[in-house]
């Protein structure tokens, strides 16, 4: 709960009829406005009253013009002496892929954004963003730590950085600096298209292809997509992502591949083991799949149709290289677009099927909770829809019963519903999930199945 004072009582008037018929949602949680009994909101010195100041402080800074500029006026103790221009972001819930061209859009708001430099530690993608000035530093991560890029993925972790100045040796997809057009893309890296290029030509300001989308921002916005950045510091709704995006028409720059290719090609399989309902459980842990096809003629390869590229290109970066039942399976983008149904009295044998309307999509909702918890294959899963009657013991047998030797177990504490298993290996659990999502576990309980980034 929280209190807020308007400037008026008119303006309180104004936002409550406005907000009544429509409830707003801040992260995907419904928000409910009444009036309060207080007349006025008396403000102390406790931390979280220092950082409400500050960011209204922030407002008052880019409503007046100020932020940009050295001088502004800031709280005592905002801003630390020496503080760095640089930040260090760390994206969490990795969902859609995101460019350094998305990351300048969204930190252009804040300041004239000098270099980035992205890369990927501890299976995390990370980046290194250096402002001209520590001031939009410091607001830039007061607006945006712990904000969603899309809709209830792609989490930003914002901290200042030891480091005071960036060293970026060429301009490419990985790194940038944009008061040096003049650098090599270096060895091996795909060099900038010229329109990207052009859009970077005066740092700082926003002109880039995704610019003119209606309704959003000043000097923000993607062409069809929905993100939006709050236009001042203080303004802390998510930037969010249409569903029509999730649901598959949002293509971004950098996804590789046929541009908007959402079938993978999928070789190295076991054809004794593998079947189309296998991968479509499997593939369907990181997007929606909506068609499988085996190759009649060579069925160690097989063909998925995932629901848009960005899901295409997050299995392929999970799955390839993981071993599934003894071989080491391999994804790439496909050069086909689709994946054809057999025409009617075409021998298929069944391995052809068409999963788009079935009921196991684990990312139909949008904002569902599946958003947030999408972790590479490892030999701990994640249970959840356990019944009551079904006990530790009947768990284990289910998955010795499968093959799967179990090294550990424990429900949650908190909710009985869930529990953890650590099997012998990642392939174990692998080869577990494709068995054992869905099963039927009695009750109308059907046993839901995911990788876990926890370890018992």
């Amino acid at each position: 709960m929280a209190f807020l004072e308007m400037a008026s009582e008119e303006a309180a008037v104004t936002m409550v009829n406005y907000y009544t018929p429509v409830t707003p949602h801040l992260r995907s949680q419904p928000i409910f406005i009444q009036y309060s009994n207080h007349r006025e909101l008396k403000t102390d010195n406790l931390p979280n009253q220092a950082r409400a100041q500050a960011a209204l402080q922030a407002v008052s800074a880019v409503q007046s013009g100020s932020l940009a500029l050295p001088g502004a006026p800031t709280n005592e103790g905002t801003i630390l002496p020496g503080q760095s221009p640089v930040l260090r972001i760390i994206i969490e819930n990795l969902f859609y892929p995101v460019t350094l061209e998305v990351l300048h859009q969204i930190f252009s708001k804040f300041g004239t954004v000098l270099k980035i430099i992205t890369f990927t530690k501890n299976n995390q993608f990370q980046a290194l963003l250096q402002y001209a000035d520590p001031l939009n530093a410091q607001y830039a991560k007061m607006a945006l730590d712990g904000q969603n890029i899309y809709n209830a993925c792609c989490t930003l972790r914002i901290d200042f950085s030891k480091l005071t100045s960036l060293n970026v040796k060429y301009n490419n997809d990985k790194s940038r600096d944009f008061t040096r057009l003049d650098l090599p893309t270096g060895d091996g890296h795909p060099s900038l298209e010229p329109p990207m290029a052009a859009a970077f030509g005066a740092p700082g300001i926003i002109s880039s292809p995704y610019a003119g989308a209606a309704g959003f921002a000043p000097g923000i916005g993607f062409q069809g997509t929905g993100i939006s950045v709050p236009a001042v510091p203080g303004a802390l709704g998510p930037l969010t992502l249409t569903s029509s995006a999730v649901t598959g028409r949002m293509a971004i720059p950098g996804a590789g591949g046929i541009p908007g290719n959402s079938v993978l090609l999928v070789t190295n399989l076991n054809p004794d083991f593998i079947t189309p309902h296998g991968l479509f459980i499997l593939f369907g842990v990181y997007g929606d799949v909506h068609r499988v096809k085996i190759m009649f003629n060579k069925k160690e390869n097989a063909l998925v149709q995932m629901a848009d590229a960005n899901q295409a290109q997050l299995a392929m970066n999970h799955l390839s290289g993981q071993r599934l039942y003894g071989k080491v399976l391999r994804a790439t983008l496909s050069k086909h677009q689709t994946v054809q149904l057999p025409r009617e009295g075409q021998e298929d044998q069944g391995l052809t099927k068409d999963f788009s309307n079935s009921p196991l999509h684990r990312f139909k909702k949008p904002g569902s909770k599946n958003f947030q918890n999408i972790f590479p294959p490892s030999a701990t899963l994640h249970l959840s829809n356990i019944p009551p009657s079904v006990t530790m013991d009947d768990l284990k047998n289910l998955f010795t019963e499968a093959g799967c030797s179990v090294k550990a177990f424990k429900f949650f504490q908190k909710d009985r519903k869930m529990a953890l298993i650590q099997l012998g290996s990642v392939e174990e659990a692998i080869q577990a999930l494709i068995e054992l999502h869905n099963h039927d576990l009695g009750e109308n309980h059907h046993l839901r199945v995911s990788f876990s980034k926890s370890t018992i």
